[in-house]
């Protein structure tokens, strides 16, 4: 288990659980859902080669068909670095190899830097031996009530949104952002992107490189807001190839400030 501890902030991170973020604790506070909460979904997971679904596990790369294990049939969504274990490769650095059913070979690097007042994240995805398509991005279930301070919301700051089709996938299009319930992914983003509120106890304000948010706030535990490189379905959408020693390199951070201060 990889630990960081800086003035009132912990972040507990799980080598052995897919690279995946357990707990972020500031000012005795929870931010994130916790296992104990949710089983399933908590914490905040790393997403690569792929970040959100992949129409039907299909794609085309280099005029040959790829087909991906549906984990969510009838599609594959978030990668699968998720699911594999990760191994210490430095001070706060933890790294996988990208291994079958991931076609191409490669490695992901996740970097954490804990200050008293942020989390700044980097996640790096390498090719292997020869060119890949590749999205990324980070998938956290921020929980909807902290032990103190009311319920959890969102401000976004995003200009456009994909629109989705009736497998719930972006087409492509970008429309102006519509109404909540969101399972959507947003571009055209503000600086910041977006701001996390629980009355009277705490603000988080995510900045990112990253073109694109999702956000998921159907669940009545959690609020997802999600930094991508790509929107879902990017390897057919908006396609981004990785070439073998130029990675891709995504970042995001998330400050926060106390009700004291």
């Amino acid at each position: 288990m990889l630990t960081m501890e800086s003035g009132a902030a912990r972040l507990v991170v799980s080598p052995e659980r897919g690279g995946r973020i357990m707990a972020l604790t500031v000012d005795g506070l929870d931010l994130l859902v916790t296992p104990e909460a949710d089983d399933h979904n908590y914490g905040c997971f790393p997403m690569a080669p792929w970040a959100g679904r992949v129409r039907h596990g299909r794609f085309d790369f280099e005029g040959q068909r790829h087909q991906l294990p549906l984990n969510n049939p009838p599609h594959a969504i978030h990668g699968v670095v998720r699911d594999h274990p990760w191994r210490e490769a430095g001070e706060g650095v933890l790294s996988t190899p990208l291994e079958p059913p991931w076609p191409f070979g490669g490695h992901v690097v996740q970097r954490f830097s804990l200050a008293p007042n942020a989390l700044r994240l980097t996640m790096e995805v390498h090719a292997g031996d020869v060119a890949m398509p590749a999205t990324c991005g980070w998938h956290p279930w921020w929980a909807r009530r902290a032990r103190r301070g009311g319920e959890l919301s969102v401000d976004l700051h995003a200009e456009a949104m994909y629109r989705r089709d009736e497998d719930g996938i972006p087409t492509g299009e970008l429309v102006t952002p519509g109404p909540h319930p969101w399972d959507d992914c947003f571009t055209r983003l503000g600086d910041p992107p977006a701001v996390l509120r629980w009355p009277g106890a705490l603000t988080v304000t995510l900045e990112t490189a990253c073109p694109c948010v999702v956000v998921y706030d159907e669940p009545e535990h959690a609020l997802c807001v999600e930094p991508q490189s790509g929107p879902p379905d990017a390897f057919t959408i908006d396609p981004v190839v990785v070439e073998p020693g130029e990675p891709l390199v995504a970042t995001a951070s998330w400050s926060w400030q106390t009700e004291s201060g």
